[in-house]
């Protein structure tokens, strides 16, 4: 029997898919790799949101080092 496990929270486990009781998000089948990510590319507004967070970063990295 597979167990589903929640990407953000190691101590979530179901028998069956479900929605994480704490955070909301899609329970993955446990030992999926990249859990995650897979998450993360399930919905587009958290894909813009990294990116974003991901250029911010970049630049504020660029800045300190001039």
């Amino acid at each position: 029997m597979a167990r589903y496990s929640c990407p953000m929270h190691g101590d979530v486990h179901e028998s069956a898919a479900a929605n994480c009781p704490k955070c909301g998000m899609r329970l993955l089948p446990e030992g999926t790799r990249f859990a995650l990510f897979q998450h993360m590319a399930s919905r587009p507004l958290h894909v813009i949101a990294m990116i974003a967070l991901m250029a911010v970063l970049m630049a504020v990295a660029m800045m300190l080092t001039r």
